[in-house]
C-alpha cells in the first residue's frame, strides 16, 4: 500500500480551507439553505441535547474558536471552490444527539457522521459514525459525547481514468483515523456511495460537507495534495 501521512504531518503542512471569518472558498449546493450557516463558537445546548447553540452571540467569534455552523431547519450542503485529487484530509466536527452529517471526498464518497454515541462495534455498518456510506462499516465506534469535538484523519486516493476517460481504478480510501483510531484501511468505494455532487467520477473534486440532514459544526479544516502511486 503507498506510505500514508501522520495526520500530525498532514495537518501541520495542509493547506487551511477555512479562515474563521466567513465562507471564502466554498459554495452552497442549494441557496435557499444558505441562511442556515454561519461562522460562531458553539457548544451542546444545555436545554436540549439535540441542539448546538452559538455561545458569541455578542462579539465575533475568535478566528481560532470560530466554526462553520449548520442550525436547525431545512440547510444545504457545503463544498470547496477548489478540486482535488489525491490527499489528506483533517476534520474536525461537533454534532448534537439526533444528528446526521457526512463528509465528502470529491464530492462523491461519503465518510459519515451520525449520532451513535455508545454504538457497540460489533453492531456497526457503513451508516454508522464513521462508516464509507453504502460501502464498509468502521473497525470500531471513536464516538465522543454529544457536544465533544472529533477528528477524522483521511488519506485518499482519487480514482484513475484512461486517456479515452474510461475509470480503470477505484477511488480509495487509503486509511481513515477517527479521533486517533484507525477505523478503514485500502477500502475501495465501486462508485458515488449516494447524495454526491451531480457529474460523476472524475480525476479531481471539491470536500463536500453534507448540511442538508441534521445540525453540526465544523472546525480545523485541512487538505493536503499527496501523488499516491
Amino acid at each position: 500500500a503507498p506510505k500514508t501521512e501522520t495526520p500530525a504531518a498532514a495537518t501541520a503542512e495542509g493547506e487551511s480551507l477555512f479562515n474563521g471569518t466567513d465562507f471564502t472558498g466554498w459554495k452552497f449546493r442549494n441557496p435557499a439553505g444558505e441562511k442556515l450557516w454561519s461562522v460562531a463558537e458553539v457548544a451542546l445546548d444545555p436545554a436540549n441535547p439535540k441542539n448546538l447553540v452559538a455561545t458569541n452571540t455578542n462579539a465575533k467569534p475568535k478566528p481560532d474558536a470560530a466554526t462553520m455552523y449548520r442550525a436547525a431547519g431545512h440547510g444545504t450542503d457545503i463544498y470547496t471552490e477548489k478540486a482535488f485529487g489525491d490527499c489528506h484530509v483533517h476534520v474536525e466536527f461537533m454534532i448534537p444527539d439526533g444528528s446526521n452529517s457526512g463528509v465528502y471526498l470529491m464530492g462523491q464518497y461519503e465518510v459519515q457522521i451520525i449520532s451513535t454515541v455508545g454504538k457497540p462495534d460489533d453492531k456497526l455498518g457503513p451508516g454508522d459514525c464513521g462508516g464509507i456510506y453504502h460501502t464498509h462499516a468502521p473497525l470500531t465506534n471513536a464516538l465522543k459525547p454529544y457536544g465533544e469535538w472529533n477528528t477524522f484523519d483521511i488519506t485518499f486516493r482519487a480514482p484513475r481514468f484512461d486517456a479515452a476517460g474510461k475509470k480503470t481504478e477505484n477511488a480509495r480510501f487509503i486509511e481513515v483515523l477517527f479521533n486517533g483510531k484507525k477505523i478503514h484501511e485500502n477500502v475501495e468505494p465501486k462508485g458515488p456511495t449516494g447524495g454526491q455532487l451531480p457529474g460523476g467520477e472524475t480525476a479531481t473534486g471539491p470536500l463536500l460537507l453534507q448540511g442538508d440532514h441534521g445540525i453540526c459544526a465544523f472546525r480545523n479544516l485541512r487538505i493536503k495534495a499527496l501523488d499516491l502511486k
